[in-house]
């Protein structure tokens, strides 16, 4: 294969089908992202006493978490395997794959058996799937936000790759809302057999976003590369060579999912078993900021296509630097006005920012030759740091009630070495879907010009 791609004809995205490829996205992202949120969601309240009881719960909690975070760890192998088959044989296998693997793993989690039934078996078998899960994970965003991209018109990029992550929020939404009737259950109801109930209702989910996604079509850009003899045999060698500084800058700014995780595990586990608050209302909170991000995420979206990426991206990214210190105080102090308040102002609308823009501003460093790669490898590995800090911040601070500063200083640095990746990217809103990620000179105007 030659080292320089045949170069593509213009005007790609006028045969594509952007509206069906985001709805078909934001549907499978958020079954997807259901079956995975309600693993964090779980994790936080129950899995310590299933599964790893203990005299002193705050051990148990913390081997809870760590199997949360152990999902964010496999995606980095995830990434490898299912960016080779994207870049290699289509962006719609990849789609297919992920959602059923995602759904079988669920499924299976809620019919695991207590430590106090199965022993060992029982956290072993739990860990497995949770590492299936973020197998899945880790192709799920990087395919459906290549294919809303490459299906987009150029001017409208990060408004149809928004509606991936609006659905990542759906499914957090539906996830947390699931957990509400269950979470109101008896203490003894909830233990045994209650959590059981939202990993079993996976199954209609997945069944329906099997039957969406098997009618979408291939992106025009991927079956324009095969027809060019573009597509290569070995995506992550022509990553690593032509593209390795975005890889890492993405790696970096892909850090800004540590705002996500913190906020809905962390915080959850630290309310309820840390400051003793009800688990109801912190359940709601999630929810209402999960309807705010669902709305504003195509907002954001807008004003990514219409300013650019990285003004977008940055408000995010330094707004929750600054927000989540107020955010964490409030539930320090038990103050549920607050709580609410700065709860769907950080998460819901200003983090929405960085969340809405990533999918465009990540897709338009890489060309389609290695873009499902790119996207995978980058996103997933920041995304796996990102995973294990509510676990580093239960080893670090323990369940003390003062935790809450320590954490937010963290998840504050975290905020500005994204900002720092993101500002020192290039700026793609204006590139043309063809040209992305191609490194060539300036075109020279025509002689007499």
């Amino acid at each position: 294969m030659s080292d320089h791609p045949t170069p593509l004809p213009p005007g790609l995205s006028a045969r594509g089908k952007p509206r069906k490829t985001a709805v078909a996205a934001w549907i499978g992202s958020a079954l997807e992202y259901y079956d995975f949120f309600i693993y964090g969601t779980a994790a936080a309240l129950v899995f310590g006493q299933v599964f790893f009881p203990s005299s002193n719960p705050a051990t148990g909690t913390l081997l809870a978490l760590s199997t949360f975070g152990v999902g964010y760890a496999a995606r980095p192998l995830g990434a490898v395997l299912l960016g080779h088959v994207g870049d290699r044989f289509g962006r719609k296998r990849v789609l297919v794959f992920t959602l059923l693997l995602m759904g079988a793993s669920t499924f299976l989690v809620g019919c695991l058996p207590s430590y106090e039934t199965a022993g060992l078996f029982a956290p072993i078998a739990l860990v497995v799937l949770r590492l299936l899960q973020g197998l899945s994970a880790a192709g799920e965003q990087a395919s459906a936000n290549s294919m809303s991209l490459e299906h987009a018109p150029a001017d409208r990029r990060a408004f149809f790759t928004s509606w991936t992550l609006s659905g990542t929020q759906a499914g957090q939404l539906i996830a947390t809302a699931a957990f509400l009737p269950v979470a109101a259950l008896p203490e003894e109801d909830l233990l045994s057999w209650g959590w059981r109930i939202p990993f079993w209702a996976s199954v209609v989910m997945v069944v329906v976003g099997y039957l969406i996604r098997r009618k979408i079509e291939e992106t025009p850009v991927f079956e324009d590369e095969a027809k060019a003899g573009n597509v290569v045999k070995l995506p992550l060698a022509v990553l690593l060579r032509d593209h390795w500084a975005d890889v890492l800058r993405v790696i970096f700014a892909a850090l800004i999912a540590s705002v996500s995780t913190i906020f809905t595990v962390w915080a959850l586990n630290y309310a309820v078993n840390t400051i003793g608050l009800d688990r109801t209302p912190m359940l709601w909170v999630g929810v209402a900021a999960n309807i705010i991000a669902v709305a504003t995420i195509p907002f954001w979206g807008t004003l990514a296509d219409r300013f650019g990426r990285k003004p977008v991206f940055l408000t995010g990214s330094l707004g929750c630097a600054v927000l989540i210190f107020p955010y964490l105080w409030s539930i320090s102090v038990g103050n549920w006005a607050l709580i609410f308040i700065l709860g769907v102002l950080m998460f819901g609308l200003v983090y929405q920012a960085a969340n809405a823009t990533w999918p465009s501003f990540y897709g338009e460093m890489f060309s389609a030759r290695v873009r499902l790669s790119g996207m995978a490898i980058g996103t997933q590995v920041g995304f796996a740091i990102s995973g294990f800090l509510p676990t580093i911040a239960v080893a670090i601070t323990g369940d003390a009630k003062g935790a809450w500063l320590g954490v937010a200083v963290f998840t504050a640095l975290m905020c500005l070495v994204n900002a720092v990746a993101v500002f020192t990217g290039r700026e793609t809103s204006k590139v043309p879907t063809e040209l992305l990620g191609v490194k060539e000179a300036p075109v020279k105007p025509p002689v007499g010009v």
